[in-house]
Order: C-alpha cells, then sequence, then structure tokens
C-alpha cells in the first residue's frame, strides 16, 4: 500500500488507527513528534529566507540538532512542519528530510491564489517524504481563497496526490474550511495547535469543536500554554474537552523543539502532556503520544 492510498484509507473512522499504540524497534510505545519547525539561520545563503516570509529566525534549528534532541529525549519519529519563513521554496525542507534518513517526514505549503505555487505539489510529493499539506488562516491579510475554486483545487490536489490538509487557524476563520471539510470526507483534516482555543469566542470555539463529527478530522495537541501563562489555567479543561469530543483516537501530540531546547526539556514537555492527560488510560495516552500518528503517517517500523 502506498502513501496515497495509506492516508485515504486511513481518512474515514477514528477506529482506522487502531485500539493500540504501535511498538518502537526498543519495545516500548512509539513516540512521534508532529510538530517540529527547522530553519537554517539568517546566517545560511543556500537557504534564504522568502521575502513574503512573516518572521525570520536569527538562530538555525538544523535536522541534525532536532535529531540529537529525539534521540536524547525518547523520540522516535518527527514530521517537519515546513514553516511560512520559507514561504513555497521546499529546499531546506527537502535538505531536513534527506538528513532524516526515514525518521522524518514533512509538510508542504503552497498557495491557491498564487500564480506556480499550486502546480509544485504535485513532484514535491511524488519525490519527497510529506505527508500533508498545511493551509493558514489567522492573519486577515494573508487568508486563503475562502469559497474560491482556487482553494478546492488545493485541497483536492492534496487529496489526489495522498497528503492530508493541515490546517492553522483562528476559530473565526473556520467556518470558511467547512464545506471541503464535508465534501472531501476521504481525506483526513489535521487542526494545529488545539485549534487555537484562546485566541476566539466561544461560539467559534465550538464550531471546531463539532468538527469531531467529521471522522476524518484529527486534533493535534501542540503549542500548549507555558505553564506560568494565564491560559495555562483553562487548559485542562480544554484537553478534556478536545479528548471528550474527539476520542484519543483521534489525538495526536506536538511540541517542545526550538532553538533552545535541551533533550531534558524536550522530553519535560512531553512528559507534560502526558501528566495532562492523567484522565485517560495509559494505552490511550501511548496512542496519542505516538502510537496514532505512527499509523496515520506511515512511519516505517512503528
Amino acid at each position: 500500500m502506498n502513501r496515497r492510498h495509506f492516508l485515504r484509507a486511513a481518512g474515514v473512522g477514528a477506529a482506522s488507527l487502531g485500539p493500540l499504540a504501535a511498538q518502537s524497534a526498543a519495545g516500548r510505545a512509539v513516540v512521534v513528534d508532529t510538530h517540529t519547525h527547522c530553519f537554517a539561520g539568517k546566517a545560511d545563503a543556500r537557504f534564504p529566507y522568502h521575502p513574503r516570509g512573516t518572521y525570520q529566525p536569527e538562530q538555525p534549528t538544523s535536522p541534525e540538532f532536532l535529531l540529537k534532541l529525539m534521540d536524547g529525549a525518547g523520540v522516535d519519529f518527527a514530521v517537519v512542519v515546513h514553516p511560512e519563513p520559507y514561504q513555497d521554496d521546499h529546499r531546506y525542507l527537502e535538505h531536513c528530510l534527506a538528513v532524516g534518513k526515514g525518521r522524518l517526514k514533512g509538510t508542504l505549503l503552497v498557495f491557491g491564489d498564487r500564480p506556480g505555487s499550486m502546480e509544485k505539489l504535485p513532484e514535491l510529493a511524488k519525490r519527497l517524504p510529506v505527508v500533508t499539506a498545511r493551509i493558514h488562516a489567522y492573519q486577515p491579510d494573508r487568508l486563503p481563497p475562502f469559497g474560491k475554486p482556487e482553494l478546492r483545487r488545493l485541497w483536492q490536489l492534496a487529496s489526489d496526490h495522498g497528503l492530508a490538509i493541515q490546517l492553522h487557524f483562528t476559530p473565526n476563520f473556520a467556518a470558511g474550511f467547512e464545506p471541503l471539510i464535508r465534501e472531501f470526507r476521504q481525506t483526513r483534516v489535521i487542526v494545529d495547535h488545539l485549534g487555537r482555543p484562546f485566541d476566539a469566542k466561544p461560539e467559534d470555539n465550538g464550531r471546531v469543536l463539532r468538527w469531531a463529527d467529521y471522522p476524518n478530522v484529527v486534533m493535534k495537541l501542540s503549542s500548549l500554554p507555558a505553564p506560568d501563562a494565564k491560559e495555562a489555567a483553562e487548559l485542562p479543561r480544554v484537553l478534556r474537552s478536545l479528548a471528550n469530543a474527539f476520542g484519543p483516537d483521534r489525538l495526536i501530540y506536538g511540541g517542545g523543539f526550538d532553538d533552545k531546547a535541551t533533550p531534558a526539556s524536550y522530553r519535560r514537555e512531553r512528559e507534560r502532556l502526558a501528566e495532562l492527560l492523567a484522565f485517560l488510560p495509559a494505552d490511550a495516552r501511548a496512542q496519542v503520544l505516538g502510537g496514532n500518528a505512527a499509523k496515520l503517517f506511515g512511519f516505517a517500523g512503528a
């Protein structure tokens, strides 16, 4: 079964991810971080930031550094989420995935409303170990073409090439995605960063929570508020609401990696999430921390 058929077959029904967590080569439950960003940094002229990039990190976070921290923190596999500073220039992502040698897979970032951008997707999806196409909707001046044929074409193109759709948005823009979530029921949709519940009105958060009614939607538990942030007090309630709505079979984990991370801090962030999910049985927590993602994204040996 190739990646296209795997992801489409996994696209319906929570049970399709399986009731048990996958096992790592070491015999423990597999751990998959589904949200890492890698940057070459400003000093590396081989991989310049795009002029339309929304920010430009000074410091590198290389794939070598990521793999070192993964080893130290007990992370078996990771997804490199192609970041906005590079826009639709995927050269650094390609470098990262080559260094990863099967332990890293990636996302693509192409734009439905930019001439020539979507046309890059088929060749990249064929050549690289990528698993999702990411769409952003959180800046009013950089929204996807909601309600237009271009956004549907992007969704269709990603689906046809075996990619899930990965959404990073504030909930006030969620309604623009719903028609395509309903239409493409066989295509996985991954919601980043808890659906950003701290950035919206209750009615908008409620809409995102109701996406659990669509069996193809998966929620990513990433970008947790820092323990000393004011939003942290609400985090247990948010996580319980998401777990109750989506069930542990449609939750995946991401987070803890950046240029300041150490193996210890990287592990602590995952352990913090596990502690916040203590209301779930141990085998369900293991699914969230890696088993679900390993099966969804087809990591070898998982």
